[in-house]
Parts: structure tokens; sequence; C-alpha cells
């Protein structure tokens, strides 16, 4: 018999494939014969050792790249003028070191002291002198310093103001001390 004749009853009448489920065409099945399992045998020695001879091959490694950078680092010995120079940038001169300016605690008194109320540590400020009884013209002593500390106010002492700790360069700790002598400073939050 024909194949195509046993698809015919199985094939739609719009197509001449037949309409078999896939698979037919496999062979049949047979049983797996039975068979112990497989057991390895010092597996974890193995990996102690892998992880040994890695270390030891790591710390050789780092042995050998510090011997390198010391040897391409700078050479005093090499005739160069300066050994804190690297190697490959040549410097026209010297240059010379910025200073940066000392900073010092300033102690402020403020004129107004529910102003000095609002102010907590870290905050920046513009310390103003307003001149001799507020009718001189205003000036800025300071611009953008650092509040370090604000003590708490004496009692009974609001009228004389509060008390401000502020860093500032050492020249603007002496305009500071001196202005508040004769002028009342006020401060302004930046």
């Amino acid at each position: 018999m024909s194949r195509s004749a046993v698809a015919a009853p199985y094939s739609s009448p719009a197509s001449s494939l037949p309409l078999f489920p896939p698979g037919n065409e496999a062979p049949p099945t047979c049983e797996v014969p039975h068979f112990a399992p497989v057991r390895v045998r010092g597996g974890r020695g193995r990996l102690h050792r892998l992880v040994r001879h890695r270390r030891r091959l790591l710390a050789a490694g780092l042995v050998v790249t510090a011997a390198a950078l010391v040897a391409a680092g700078p050479n005093s010995e090499a005739g160069e003028p300066d050994a804190r120079r690297a190697r490959g940038h040549p410097v026209a001169g010297p240059v010379p070191e910025r200073q940066s300016p000392r900073f010092v605690a300033a102690p402020v008194r403020i004129a107004d002291a529910a102003t000095v109320r609002l102010l907590r540590p870290g905050d920046r400020i513009d310390v103003v002198s307003t001149g001799d009884g507020g009718t001189g013209g205003a000036s800025v002593l300071a611009r953008g310093v650092r509040v370090t500390e604000v003590p708490e106010p004496v009692a009974g002492a609001a009228a004389d103001g509060a008390l401000v700790v502020v860093s500032v360069p050492r020249e603007a700790a002496h305009r500071l001390v001196g202005a508040g002598t004769t002028a009342r400073l006020a401060v302004a939050l930046c």
C-alpha cells in the first residue's frame, strides 16, 4: 500500500499534505541499561591546590610589577637635578609653590543677637560693618567666611549683641577685630 493511499483519508481537501502528527518516523523505544553512578575522588584536594597555586602566581605577579615600577621610576643617579620631577615631562624652571592663606578662628560680636540665632556651624556668611551707630556707610569686611561655632548666648547680654566664631585668613581676622571695636557688625547669609 502506498503512502498516499494511507494519507488520503486524513488529508484535507485544500492540500495534498498528510496531517499526521510529527514524530511518527521515530524508531521504537528501548530500555536503558542500569549502571553504577560515577564518583570522582580527590576533587576537593585539587581545588585547594588550584587556589594555593593561584595565590602563589598572584604574589609572583605583584613582585614582578613592583620591580618594574621601581626600575621605571625617577632615577636621581642618572644626572637629573630633581628626583621629584616625573620622567618625560621637562620643566622650564622651578615652579613656585603656592602658599595658601593660613586660616584662623576669629570671634566676632554681631550687633543683632536674633540674627546670630539663625546661624549654624558650616554656614557661609558675609560680615558687614555699619559704621558708627549706623550713620556711616556700610562696608563688607569679609566675604563668604565659614561659621565654625555659635556659642550659647549669655543671659541678659542680648543688648550687647551675640558672638559668632568664623574661620578667616589671618589678615581678615585683624580687620574684623579692629572693626568690631569701633563699629557695629552685621552678617548676611550666603
